[in-house]
């Protein structure tokens, strides 16, 4: 879960990102939710080439559960296990397992290849 304030400015060497706590799953390999938000890293290593992006869509499931997840695109020549923010809205909470898969990721094939992601977040939780 988050735990700090957060701050983008024009330069990334101003940007500070909000410090996350872990948090853990039980025995039987579940996590009750309050409602919140909550930072996740997906568990799969994404390695797009320089003609392909992607989306995400949170899983139809997901959203009938009154929780959605919000991302950033992937953008093309991206590489590595990327981090969204799950937003759990339902009052009542929700109970998430291990490895769930919560969403769809859709992928776009560009006109051309263009000169890739080379930011901040290349190779990030690899």
């Amino acid at each position: 879960s988050l735990q700090s304030a957060g701050r983008i400015a024009i330069d990334n060497k101003e940007r500070i990102v909000s410090k996350q706590s872990p948090l853990t799953f039980n025995k039987n390999g579940f996590i009750r939710l309050t409602p919140g938000i909550y930072s996740i890293t997906y568990n799969e290593i994404v390695n797009l080439p320089r003609n392909v992006m992607a989306l995400a869509t949170p899983r139809s499931s997901l959203l009938r559960c009154g929780v959605t997840v919000n991302t950033a695109v992937w953008d093309a020549g991206y590489s590595g296990r990327s981090e969204s923010l799950l937003v759990v809205y339902n009052p009542e909470g929700f109970e998430l397992q291990k490895d769930s898969r919560i969403v769809q990721l859709v992928f776009f094939q560009l006109s051309g290849e263009t000169e890739g992601y080379n930011g901040t977040y290349q190779r990030e939780n690899i």
